[in-house]
């Protein structure tokens, strides 16, 4: 893990550092599984951040101004978001163009999240498909 990466996951109050764990933990899963090349690990913007090459980049985070709830983030310029609320229109929480927001204290839905991940890492070669090859 990057220096600054693992600074900033120390920060993190513990209720919430394991959550974002586990989303950094299916990130690296995704890359290894599919092959996807080298990860870049990085802080962008004060959060978390991770990339492929020919991949869309995407980040995960906690705010303080929202205690209950860790996010990740995909690029808004993308279809992204979009794709995710069609095939998965009552599992996630979406904000915007850009944000999934998970709940604390609710279980992760890690193999429909593994699918999302997937896709941000591959858009590029994707992004051309019906929903991005769903």
């Amino acid at each position: 893990m990057d220096i600054e990466v693992n600074k900033k996951f120390s920060s993190y109050p513990d209720f919430v550092r394991d959550k974002l764990v586990v989303l950094r933990e299916l990130i690296l899963e995704v890359v290894r599984e599919e092959n996807l090349g080298e990860l870049t690990e990085t802080l962008k913007w004060g959060e978390p951040g991770y990339s492929v090459k020919n991949g869309s980049a995407l980040r995960i985070d906690w705010k303080p101004k929202l205690p209950e709830s860790y996010s990740m983030y995909f690029n808004c310029n993308t279809k992204l978001i979009e794709t995710f609320r069609e095939i998965y229109p009552d599992v996630f929480q979406y904000e915007g163009k850009r944000e999934i927001r998970f709940d604390v204290s609710k279980p992760l839905a890690k193999d429909e999240l593994k699918v999302c991940i997937s896709m941000c890492l591959r858009y590029h070669k994707i992004k051309h498909l019906p929903l991005l090859g769903f």
